[in-house]
Formats: structure tokens, C-alpha cells, sequence
């Protein structure tokens, strides 16, 4: 998972305008954005981090790497444990 903090982004039309920009570079990937949190993880298909960030760039955003993966689709595991 990729993840990208976009602090541009505002309303329903920038989520719109981002996920058609990710999946036209990278078709089949999926994308995930919190829109309070400026927040889009992408679980990429065959795009790289750089392809996807220059897509949503080309869509008018400014789109910054994210280092901690994950955060919001993997909840932390607690006590140790594997299972879910």
C-alpha cells in the first residue's frame, strides 16, 4: 500500500478527480481516500510510487509521501498477536 498526504485536497470533486487520475495511470489499482485526513493509499497494480505521484500531480495536486504504509486500511495488532 502506498500512501500519500494531498493537504490540496477539499472536496468531493478532488477525490473524484484524484481516483480517475490513479487508476488511469495504474488501471486496476485500488484507492482509498480519507478526505478529512487528506489522506490516499493506493494498492498499486503496476504503478510505482513516482507514476502515481506524478499522476495526481498532473490532476492539479500536490501530493506527498506518506512514510508510515498502511495506517488507514491495516489496524495496529495489539499484544503481539498475529491473528485477526
Amino acid at each position: 500500500m502506498l500512501s500519500f498526504e494531498v493537504k490540496d485536497m477539499s472536496c468531493a470533486h478532488c477525490v473524484s478527480a484524484i481516483t480517475q487520475a490513479v487508476e488511469a495511470a495504474d488501471p486496476g489499482a485500488q484507492v482509498r481516500i480519507d478526505l478529512a485526513k487528506h489522506r490516499v493509499e493506493v494498492q498499486p497494480v503496476s504503478g510505482d510510487r513516482a507514476r502515481l505521484a506524478e499522476a495526481i500531480s498532473a490532476a492539479g495536486y500536490s501530493p506527498t509521501k506518506v512514510e508510515v504504509e498502511g495506517e488507514l486500511s491495516a489496524p495496529a495488532r495489539q499484544d503481539g498477536c498475529c491473528c485477526r
